[in-house]
């Protein structure tokens, strides 16, 4: 077994630091499995650098003959960057940015694992849904081909390089009205049986 997958077995659920929305490993506790598993590992900082009023700092961690480099923005608990960051913030990230490099190399690895993933796409209100409603089904009437029939191939394609949270929203909306027409026709008809029952 490797000196990762031997490291990436070891649990570090109870050693996880909660900052609001954020999880994150103690860097002393890291520390310490790391020294524990390779007394001659070390580790060094690398020179910060600004994005605008933002930093971003850097630390590399050598265990095991092997170096491994994490980055890590100065952020506040909501994880955004902080903008003219202090040197306590700076500091903090630099210890959080160690542990995130120990991590690399196996200990606590995945508490880090969906870190990188897009956003989910905010739902759109029930205003927004109704104007991509209306504005999808504008376009599509000009998706048509020669002979003035909808062009499937053209109506998929234009569909599928919308973003996810229009389309769903475009369907809700959809299986709203519908609903919506479902329940008039339903009630017209009971209207006119009560009518012809009536006559």
């Amino acid at each position: 077994m490797s000196n990762y997958q031997t490291l990436s077995k070891i649990n570090v659920n109870k050693h996880i630091e909660k900052k609001g929305n954020l999880s994150y490993l103690s860097w002393a506790w890291a520390v310490d499995q790391l020294l524990s598993n390779d007394p001659n590992a070390t580790w060094s900082y690398g020179e910060p650098v600004s994005f605008g009023e933002t930093l971003m700092v850097f630390c590399t961690v050598k265990a095991f003959d092997k170096e491994m480099r994490a980055q890590l923005p100065v952020m506040d608990y909501r994880n955004k960057a902080i903008a003219n960051p202090d040197a306590m913030d700076v500091n903090t990230a630099m210890q959080r940015c160690l542990a995130k490099a120990i991590a690399l190399h196996g200990i606590g690895l995945y508490i880090y694992a969906g870190e990188d993933l897009p956003e989910k796409p905010k739902a759109l209100t029930e205003q927004e849904a109704e104007e991509a409603y209306n504005n999808w089904m504008a376009a599509k009437e000009m998706l048509v081909d020669d002979d003035g029939n909808e062009d499937a191939e053209m109506v998929t394609n234009a569909w599928g390089k919308m973003p996810s949270n229009v389309r769903t929203g475009i369907k809700k909306y959809g299986e709203k009205l519908r609903a919506l027409q479902e329940a008039d026709e339903q009630a017209t008809q009971h209207i006119n049986e009560i009518k012809k029952e009536a006559a």
